[in-house]
């Protein structure tokens, strides 16, 4: 059982950058560009990373796993915004909630809910999805088009990073060394792990 989701998005995007392939994703409409099935993949996983999120504030067991959903939750709202905000000077359309696909992984845990089971199957999603993403990420970075999304994926590239450190291969890591905010990377705080 496995969430594919997608964490982060594009800075202006940035938030976008969450979550990788659209079979993954569930179609976002097509796009007319890759630059623009990129925003839009990106923020229907920022859309599902932040449903996840709430989810396990309220049904997971440990506090560990709580701690890292804060962290999910308050980071790709603040990318999702910064993504919404670009897409609309892009004209791009944005989906409004998860695709089907991914509200049946998200609803695959109702089961498990304050078990320790969910924790796992909670971090095992996040590894997976926040993998996704990176590869999402860098696949525009290397061959994007437009210069503006290539920024908000190359701004929400470090944020997603920091929160696979969280919940890498499975293991919850809420330590505030792994904890990297959007405004975080634009500081002279020091780098997540």
């Amino acid at each position: 059982m496995r969430i594919t989701q997608t964490c982060a998005t594009a800075a202006a995007a940035v938030a976008l950058a969450l979550t990788g392939t659209t079979a993954a994703f569930g179609a976002a409409s097509p796009a007319a560009n890759p630059d623009a099935a990129f925003l839009q993949a990106v923020h229907q996983a920022n859309l599902t990373e932040i449903a996840a999120g709430k989810d396990a504030r309220a049904h997971a067991k440990g506090d560990c796993v709580k701690q890292v959903a804060d962290v999910l939750v308050r980071d790709h709202t603040a990318l999702d915004a910064k993504g919404a905000t670009l897409a609309k000077t892009k004209n791009i359309s944005m989906p409004k909630a998860p695709s089907a696909a991914q509200q049946r992984q998200l609803d695959a845990l109702k089961p498990m809910n304050g078990t320790a089971a969910y924790d796992t199957a909670w971090l095992k999603a996040m590894s997976s999805g926040h993998r996704e993403v990176l590869t999402l990420i860098d696949k525009e970075l290397k061959s994007g088009k437009d210069k503006d999304i290539q920024a908000a994926a190359k701004e929400a590239r470090p944020v997603v990073a920091s929160h696979l450190d969280m919940v890498k291969d499975g293991v919850c890591n809420a330590s505030p060394h792994s904890s990297a905010s959007p405004s975080a990377h634009s500081s002279s705080s020091p780098s997540p792990k």
